[in-house]
């Protein structure tokens, strides 16, 4: 994927790094919980409390910004979080120590968290007013112990809230039983966490963004004219990865009426389309997506339609499609993440569209959160606007800030992704080629 290099931020000590699609799981679940136990037993000494002035007031105001919602959020990041900081004088106390540790998950699957969180991040907290020792950014480079290390040494340092996107789930499950154990309030960034009685979550909304997938799917098959469809389905990461369960759920719930992880193949619709088979792709991994797509559409040449959950997953089928000869407009495929290269094919004629995650909107929201929750506020209704269930049991619920995503198209590509400079047109342009930009007005 190529994006906007936006690496270089206002605030160069913070460390943080890269995206990746999905989780990845290098420790067990007993050896997580023999390092959990282990940081407990080393750390006994440590507080949750922040180290102050024993002189020191509360200063600023405790009020929230009037009006917040999840709509608050616009690309110009100050106009909002500026309104802060009286609240982040008053969180924090003017304390010269960290009060938000932030951990990232890797640098090497993906850009996003290099070039958008990063920076979004960074431009958030420092617009609501905090001061560079009040909260730093990791990145657990893709391990796992190192993450947990990482909300180890934030905890110890003092931090009162941890936001952490957790590489898998025993990792954040690890995180959440560690932040709770030294009375830590835990932000779930991104990926949801479902341990503990302080952990929040920030996302977007993760069923309506298969929704979104399985109504553009819909729309791309009339348009296209695809007679009689047989599908494939090539789900994400749901082995390790509750997101892509919630994802599934949305679109098989639009296109089959089963809000289910998967459906069995055979299944039909009122519109025709019949279910040639489904699968996941275990660890959001392209490489062995592309594989099972290809052994399908070699088992089952009929198929002549496709969802995916992702755009790395559609790109993968793609490839496996151009190189059987298929022409553009012949087989839709589906995505999210509005990567340069998703919008390249959307252009081409190879993808239908994809759903777009504004970043700056998280990064904001997970800012605003993190602030009202160490002023010892309640959220409002309008921030924290939801609850989010686990996927593997429906009786485990934790409160949520879910943004709204937006499915993207040729129709309104510049309007978004375009437009917010999260796909520079010439990032799209560099491959799709000029003549299709010119075409659908990408500048």
């Amino acid at each position: 994927m190529q994006l906007e290099d936006r690496t270089e931020s206002r605030h160069s000590r913070s460390r943080v790094h890269g995206h990746r699609p999905g989780f990845r799981r290098r420790l067990s679940w007993l050896s997580l919980a023999a390092i959990v136990g282990l940081v407990a037993a080393g750390c006994g000494s440590s507080s949750s409390s922040p180290t102050t002035s024993s002189t020191s007031v509360p200063h600023g105001s405790n009020t929230i910004p009037s009006g917040l919602s999840i709509s608050s959020f616009t690309v110009d990041i100050a106009s909002e979080m500026s309104k802060f900081k009286p609240l982040t004088e008053y969180a924090t106390k003017g304390a010269a120590t960290l009060q938000v540790g932030v951990i990232l998950p890797d640098t090497t699957s993906s850009t996003r968290y290099v070039d958008f969180d990063q920076p979004y991040l960074n431009d958030a907290f420092a617009d609501a007013g905090y001061t560079q020792a009040q909260y730093r950014i990791d990145n657990a480079q893709g391990s796992d112990a190192t993450e947990l290390d990482d909300a180890t040494a934030d905890i110890n340092l003092g931090a009162r809230i941890i936001v952490m996107d957790p590489l898998d789930g025993p990792t954040g499950v690890a995180i959440a039983q560690l932040a709770e154990s030294k009375g830590v309030t835990l932000i779930s960034y991104d990926r949801a966490t479902f341990q503990g009685t302080k952990t929040y979550y920030v996302s977007f909304n993760n069923e309506l963004v298969g929704q979104l997938i399985g109504k553009g799917f819909e729309s791309c098959v009339a348009s296209w004219g695809i007679s009689k469809p047989k599908v494939f389905v090539l789900n994400g990461g749901e082995d390790t990865d509750p997101n892509a369960i919630s994802f599934a759920e949305g679109y098989n719930k639009v296109v089959w009426g089963q809000a289910a992880k998967s459906v069995n193949a055979g299944a039909t619709n009122s519109l025709g389309y019949s279910l040639v088979g489904e699968n996941y792709a275990p660890g959001w991994d392209n490489t062995k997506g592309g594989t099972i797509f290809q052994q399908e559409f070699t088992s089952h040449p009929q198929i002549n339609a496709t969802i995916e959950a992702n755009d790395g997953l559609s790109n993968a089928v793609i490839t496996n499609l151009i190189a059987d000869g298929v022409k553009p407009n012949k087989v839709p495929t589906t995505g999210q993440d509005a990567t340069a290269q998703g919008m390249a094919y959307i252009l081409e004629g190879y993808q239908c569209g994809s759903v777009y995650k504004a970043v700056y909107k998280e990064a904001q929201d997970t800012v605003a959160l993190a602030t009202i929750l160490l002023a010892g506020d309640k959220p409002p209704s309008t921030l924290l606007n939801s609850t989010t269930v686990d996927p593997t049991d429906s009786s485990i619920t934790e409160p949520a800030s879910l943004l709204t995503p937006v499915w993207v198209d040729k129709a309104n590509m510049e309007a978004t992704v375009v437009k917010d400079g999260f796909d520079p047109a010439a990032a799209i342009c560099a491959i799709a080629g000029a003549t299709l930009c010119t075409k659908d007005k990408i500048a």
